[in-house]
């Protein structure tokens, strides 16, 4: 039987990003919506959420991959359009469709897998 973890989250509004091969996990405070992604090198534009020290860009991560969104007191998370995906416990999402995610969930952009932790 699937164990799915809460939608709901704590009232701290953060989130633990457990990014795999990296030995500390990125911990976000939450706002309205937040972008994630890479450094463009070109204008120096960076995401609220950029994972280029994590080798973004070898791993597939776009410029402006997902977005992360608050909304009816849950977090949804949403593919811009990415070229390499967004997918959640493996299932590809469709771009501009936000998705609930859940404590414990694995999201996966391009080939980069991190485990989302609500604390």
């Amino acid at each position: 039987m699937a164990r799915w973890g809460t939608a709901s989250l704590g009232i701290q509004r953060k989130i633990a990003l457990h990014i795999r091969g990296s030995d500390q996990p990125l911990i976000v405070p939450l706002g309205e919506c937040l972008h994630i992604g890479r450094t463009d090198l070109t204008t120096g534009e960076a995401p609220e959420i950029a994972l280029d020290q994590y080798g973004a860009t070898a791993l597939g991560v776009s410029r402006r991959h997902a977005a992360l969104l608050l909304q009816d007191d849950a977090l949804k998370v949403v593919d811009l359009g990415s070229v390499n995906a967004t997918f959640i416990n493996g299932q590809k999402l469709l771009p501009h469709q936000p998705c609930i995610l859940r404590d414990g969930d694995e999201l996966r952009l391009g080939k980069m897998v991190i485990r989302i932790q609500f604390i």
